[in-house]
């Protein structure tokens, strides 16, 4: 909405797996009006925002802002995990605003830093030091893919740069990261991070400990979730699991803090991330990120975080939607 326009602006959130939209004022979102849509029910974006617009009744907006599980380049976006492209002319068609802008789903997460109740982020582990203004944060989703975006305050406003760092190498420490990694090269060719840390990551990793340790049969990454305490017929599998998944989430981690330097604060996002958030300290993360040989005292200068709140990319869109205007 503008000063001149009273209508409301449209967000989204497009995952792999679900859209989420919503409509928005300034830089606020109406949580009333979220809702959800099955990927996998509908041909593409569009007819979503649409089958949203006609149900709310809201008409065209007066501006719209999606954000994308996927690379944005040109104002073009590819969904990762998802046979959809989607551009500037098909937002503008299927919602009728003026303006629209196209992000990654981690550069929202970026842009909503800030305007998150504090009772939505949960603490891994906190920093020696207070940040100081302005310093620079990193947001890391883990859900259905895995990525990071470094959120930069600059004079001319928020930055927040986009990346697809969930398609590099996965690091090996030692041999059984080596085993690990041919294992999945096996399947999928190459070694990559979100091959791992990730929803179905989480699942070939829990295939990784049965093949090591001779074990049988398969499990939903919901299912190893739930059984992260040690509970029921394949627990402790599912604990040697997390505590695997726990330990390379904190090698990768730590590799992004040394590349972007986030004094500011490391925020982990997504579903998986939410999953973990109890079990992350207690299985292995903190030793993990810290393991940089003499630089393991330089990363008690950051802390970690895990954002709660399923709808802060909504909010990312909202924010970057009023901030642009």
């Amino acid at each position: 909405m503008t000063a001149t326009d009273p209508r409301p602006s449209l967000v989204a959130d497009i995952g792999g797996t679900n859209t989420r939209v919503a409509l928005a004022t300034g830089g606020a979102i109406r949580e009333e009006t979220i809702r959800r849509f099955r990927n996998a029910d509908h041909p593409g974006l569009a007819p979503i925002l649409r089958t949203y617009l006609d149900g709310a009744g809201a008409g065209k907006c007066a501006g719209a802002c999606i954000a994308v599980a996927g690379p944005v380049r040109d104002g073009v976006a590819t969904m990762t995990n998802l046979d959809w492209t989607i551009d500037a002319k098909t937002l503008e068609q299927a919602t009728g605003a003026p303006r629209v802008a196209i992000l990654n789903d981690l550069q929202a997460q970026g842009h909503a830093l800030g305007h998150i109740p504090p009772g939505k982020l949960t603490p891994i582990l906190r920093s020696a030091a207070l940040p100081a203004p302005g310093a620079t944060k990193l947001v890391i989703g883990i859900g259905t893919g895995f990525n990071a975006a470094p959120v930069h305050e600059t004079p001319q406003g928020r930055l927040v740069a986009p990346s697809e760092c969930g398609h590099v190498t996965l690091p090996v420490r030692d041999a059984a990261d080596l085993r690990l990694a041919t294992f999945i090269a096996e399947i999928h060719g190459f070694p990559g991070v979100e091959d791992v840390l990730s929803g179905r990551g989480l699942e070939r990793l829990f295939a990784f400990q049965g093949k090591e340790t001779g074990q049988t049969g398969d499990q939903t990454a919901a299912g190893i979730a739930a059984a992260l305490d040690g509970q029921g017929p394949f627990g402790p599998r599912a604990q040697a699991t997390g505590r695997l998944f726990s330990r390379l989430l904190g090698n990768v981690a730590g590799d992004l803090a040394l590349i972007h330097l986030p004094f500011g604060g490391i925020y982990l996002c997504g579903g998986v991330a939410r999953a973990f958030a109890p079990h992350l300290a207690a299985m292995g993360f903190t030793e993990g990120f810290r393991d940089k040989g003499r630089f393991a005292g330089f990363m008690e200068d950051f802390s970690v975080a895990v954002i709660e709140d399923d709808y802060a990319a909504l909010t990312g869109c909202a924010v970057h939607l009023a901030q642009a205007q």
